[in-house]
């Protein structure tokens, strides 16, 4: 980007995990951390070129890792959502299309102004 100028943004994906602790998750939890670190040091070292670095700190998703962890954690005797939608003070997981949504508009020029942001798309989860 530099070689070419400067300008452009990049957009690291995290999790809210990088955003708080979970117990039992600490080498997932200080990955997450260390990208949302990362994002904020970036944006410091380029954002005189012109260059926005962000994150995005997903909760929970309806993927197939979410419903990994639930089969896991329940040992089969619930579904994803039956775990994890009383979780979100908005009552339900995410969907892969809003966290898509978020990246698209973080590489637009309506995000022209946001950089070294760890942006949550968590329902509220961090909230609570």
């Amino acid at each position: 980007m530099q070689k070419q100028g400067g300008g452009g943004a990049i957009v690291n994906l995290a999790s809210v995990e990088g955003l708080i602790g979970f117990a039992g998750l600490s080498p997932y939890v200080a990955s997450k951390h260390a990208v949302n670190g990362l994002t904020k040091n970036a944006a410091l070292e380029y954002g005189k070129d012109g260059i926005r670095v962000n994150s995005i700190c997903p909760g929970g998703i309806d993927t197939r890792m979410l419903d990994s962890l639930a089969e896991q954690a329940t040992a089969g005797k619930m579904t994803t959502h039956e775990m994890m939608d009383p979780l979100y003070p908005i009552g339900r997981v995410g969907r892969p299309e809003e966290v898509a949504e978020l990246i698209v508009w973080h590489f637009s020029v309506r995000a022209s102004f946001v950089t070294g942001a760890n942006v949550p798309i968590d329902g509220g989860y961090v909230a609570q």
